[in-house]
């Protein structure tokens, strides 16, 4: 049974062996509410010592831990807020400020130069110190993971949220599992993996896998604590999220929060006939484009492959385009801020960018996918992590990194890669060794990448520059 099934309580006006209209009718503002209560329900007057809540792309993770923060502060529970990135543990600070401005916060944070965002200072409901023992008292008290590790207390925080759990790595809540005694754990399943400098090989298999994510270990062992799931993306378009929940979520499917039409993308200045502008309208029509350069084995910064990204995103802006979507019955102009490239590798992103520099391009996002993870834009033009490659090696077919790439944008994705993709795929067998004990990941990097293809294929733009 789903979460927001459970919440709902028993479908009284079923007959023995009927069959429920499926769930994707009902309104999502309600459906999502039904699953926030429930969270909120298990959280604040449960009594098991953790929560776990999967959030597809775009479901309102962080919206949820702020209301939560909030509620548990208004219920008097002292709080404290464990994220992985000081740029998450700011921006949740300011959500709570911006709802709240009556809450005392702290920002814990180490004694680095600018371990925070000045513009924290500005808020008077906000104390900011490297010491713990300075932000005693304090209803909430946010740091990242890394900091919260060197803290010792005598009395436990009696709530914990913790954010983006998927990306912690098990060891990390280790070191800080002490210092609460009931937490939320909120994350994405379908992100990338927690980063680690050494190979895990050595642990694989074993309950206490110190470099697996925090929920993995968490459950494995706790099997008993209530699991939830948030069913609706808010920022995936309806053109986006069936293929995003069905490649990367089949277990936990979602929806979108808007329907057909609800959201559009048009262009004042028309298309000039070629690739890059082929693809952006056909991209604006059915939210997806790939522009499909011709086979060949490449550097990985294949010169002609970013020149190709370049090009699209250069026109994208000359063509003076607006996106209207739920937000508002004005159309927003799409800006350089609301476009983003994403890449696999930083040598590719910086290619692009010196690319992009070289046509008179400036403010748009060009990142990895690991450094694009939780931000979201209009339209984003990907490169391919397989094109041009003469292999597939684990990394580059990692299911976390295509799903973050194909899971940013609000209108439109374009994808710009080398024809071949899908024999490679076919050619290569795994040869990653079998691990005893080890939970079979689903959907596997191989078969996730050939649904994306497939559904790429239909909106196939062939260029040969």
């Amino acid at each position: 049974m789903t979460t927001a099934e459970a919440a709902a309580g028993p479908r009284a006006d079923l007959a023995p062996g009927a069959v429920a209209a499926p769930e994707a009718v009902a309104d999502p503002g309600a459906q999502a509410a039904r699953a926030t209560e429930a969270i909120l329900r298990d959280t604040l007057h449960g009594a098991e010592r953790g929560v776990v809540v999967d959030s597809p792309p775009g479901a309102g993770k962080s919206t949820l831990v702020v209301r939560a923060a909030l509620e548990l502060a208004e219920a008097g529970r002292p709080l404290m807020v464990v994220a992985q990135t000081n740029a998450q543990v700011d921006d949740l600070v300011l959500r709570l400020a911006e709802k709240n401005p009556e809450l005392p916060l702290g920002r814990l944070h180490s004694s680095d130069t600018d371990a925070y965002d000045k513009a924290l200072d500005g808020l008077p409901q906000v104390r900011t110190s490297a010491k713990a023992a300075d932000l005693a008292g304090l209803p909430v008290v946010l740091s990242t993971a890394a900091k919260w590790a060197h803290v010792k207390t005598d009395e436990p925080w009696r709530h914990a949220i913790v954010d983006e759990a998927y990306q912690m790595r098990s060891d990390a809540l280790l070191a800080v599992a002490g210092l609460f005694e009931r937490a939320l754990f909120v994350g994405d399943p379908g992100q990338l993996d927690p980063f680690s400098i050494v190979g895990g090989e050595q642990w694989a298999g074993l309950s206490y896998d110190p470099s697996a994510s925090a929920v993995t270990t968490l459950l494995a062992h706790n099997p008993g604590l209530p699991q939830h799931r948030l069913p609706v993306s808010w920022r995936l378009p309806a053109s986006a999220a069936p293929l995003v929940s069905d490649a990367f979520y089949p277990y936990t499917p979602f929806r979108s929060g808007t329907g057909d039409g609800d959201r559009r993308l048009a262009f004042a200045v028309p298309s000039d006939g070629s690739g890059p502008d082929r693809v952006i309208d056909e991209a604006a029509a059915s939210g997806w484009g790939l522009l499909e350069l011709p086979r060949r084995h490449t550097p990985r910064t294949d010169p002609e492959a970013v020149r190709a990204v370049a090009a699209v995103v250069r026109r994208l802006l000359d063509r003076d385009g607006a996106a209207l979507s739920e937000r508002s019955d004005r159309p927003a102009p799409l800006t350089a801020g609301r476009v983003a490239v994403g890449t696999a590798h930083r040598d590719q992103a910086a290619a692009v960018r010196a690319a992009l520099a070289k046509l008179g391009v400036s403010g748009v996002t060009v990142d990895t996918a690991n450094r694009l993870q939780g931000r979201e834009y209009d339209v984003t033009v990907v490169l391919h992590p397989l094109s041009g490659r003469p292999d597939a090696t684990a990394f580059h077919l990692e299911t976390g990194r295509l799903c973050v790439l194909a899971s940013r944008h609000r209108h439109a994705c374009i994808v710009v890669c080398r024809a071949g993709v899908g024999e490679l795929l076919d050619d290569y067998p795994s040869t990653e060794p079998v691990q005893l004990g080890t939970a079979v990941k689903f959907p596997d990097g191989w078969e996730a990448n050939h649904a994306v293809l497939a559904h790429l294929a239909r909106h196939r733009v062939s260029w040969r520059p």
